[in-house]
């Protein structure tokens, strides 16, 4: 079986995304959605094994483009799409996002920015926000995981 740690807005909370890449030392790799890109740099030091992939969200300030918006990245039986999701205005709805998503093939697409956890499953498509570490809108601070083998995914969201 394989894992992914899925995190997001962390918001300068380097603390609690440590507590999670320790708890999760063992995992495949860890992406990170934007708004703590700081934060996700700082775990080299300390987990220099975990494999880790990120994009920028909108108060990743002075950030280069180097860092980009949304990105695509293969992995077992995974295409996934990730983004913060503020230039899909997540806020405001998925259906951006969700078209996006089918567009680029993938069948696991993750965004933040909302700081709210969900999970869906359509079409074929998994659906994943893992909510926020550093700023939860509910008080409780969580993250995703994705476990896969060769020919199954699912997505979850765990409470930290």
């Amino acid at each position: 079986m394989k894992r992914i740690i899925v995190v997001s807005d962390t918001h300068r909370d380097f603390y609690s995304l440590a507590k999670v890449a320790e708890r999760h030392q063992n995992a495949d790799l860890m992406i990170h959605l934007g708004d703590g890109y700081e934060d996700f740099c700082r775990l080299e030091g300390l987990f220099p094994n975990l494999k880790r992939y990120c994009v920028r969200g909108n108060c990743d300030f002075g950030l280069s483009k180097t860092v980009k918006l949304a990105e695509i990245l293969e992995y077992g039986p995974a295409r996934i799409f990730y983004t913060h999701g503020h230039i899909y205005e997540v806020k405001a709805g998925l259906d951006q996002l969700y078209q996006t998503g089918l567009d680029s093939g993938a069948n696991v697409i993750l965004y933040g920015h909302t700081h709210i956890p969900m999970v869906d499953y359509q079409n074929g498509v998994h659906l994943m926000n893992p909510g926020s570490l550093g700023q939860p809108r509910d008080g409780i601070s969580t993250y995703g995981m994705i476990d896969m083998d060769n020919d199954w995914i699912n997505c979850h969201i765990a409470k930290l």
